[in-house]
């Protein structure tokens, strides 16, 4: 009885968090719509705006984030065999490449901004009304991005302590599967976000 409770436990688990993944889904692709919306009213000034950005920091913050969805999905793998300490490795591996990708993303943001193209900027403002919109989606969405990151290093540094207390083990990994399904969703939102500002020029 205790078993089915739990499995019961789990699967609500489960279905809870795949209902709320969905919910960002259906976030981020509205505004993947409303950004293709306006690249096709506005294809020339997309494409000049585009080459502000500096594609060799969006390829390595892309190359982190991947790596970074192998260390959990590592980490997620050697706690349900049981190697709780290999799992810690990854685990930690995975929090430090989020922490990373955030400060490459610091550096490519005050850059931008140093250059004077930020919303409202005199100098954006001075532009056309389609670069203008270019850069209102680039920060908003990478922004709200970030803002996901963020929020994941946080869920995946308590389940970090949790491991390192032992509370979490190869009979209790649910919540780091969760967790993990959540960093993937973070990874997967990112893969559209560079080639729709970084790369279709």
């Amino acid at each position: 009885m205790i078993v089915m409770e739990t499995h019961q436990d789990h699967t609500s688990s489960k279905i809870g968090m795949w209902l709320f993944l969905l919910s960002e889904i259906l976030l981020f692709g509205g505004l993947f719509i409303l950004y293709s919306s306006y690249r096709y009213k506005n294809p020339v000034d997309f494409h000049l705006a585009a080459w502000e950005l500096n594609r060799a920091l969006g390829t390595i913050n892309t190359l982190i984030l991947i790596t970074s969805s192998l260390g959990i999905a590592l980490s997620i793998f050697f706690i349900q065999k049981g190697n709780r300490q290999l799992s810690v490795v990854f685990l930690f591996a995975t929090i430090f490449l989020g922490v990373l990708f955030l400060g490459v993303k610091y550096v490519e943001w005050t850059t931008k901004i140093g250059h004077g193209l930020y919303p409202n900027s005199p100098r954006l403002l001075g532009r056309p009304k389609g670069e203008i919109l270019f850069f209102g989606l680039y920060y908003s969405m990478t922004g709200l991005h970030g803002l996901h990151v963020l929020v994941g290093i946080s869920i995946l540094s308590v389940m970090l302590v949790l491991m390192i207390k032992k509370k979490l083990n190869e009979n209790r990994t649910i919540s780091l599967e969760n967790a993990g399904l959540y960093w993937h969703l973070v990874d997967i939102i990112w893969i559209f976000l560079f080639p729709l500002f970084y790369l279709i020029t």
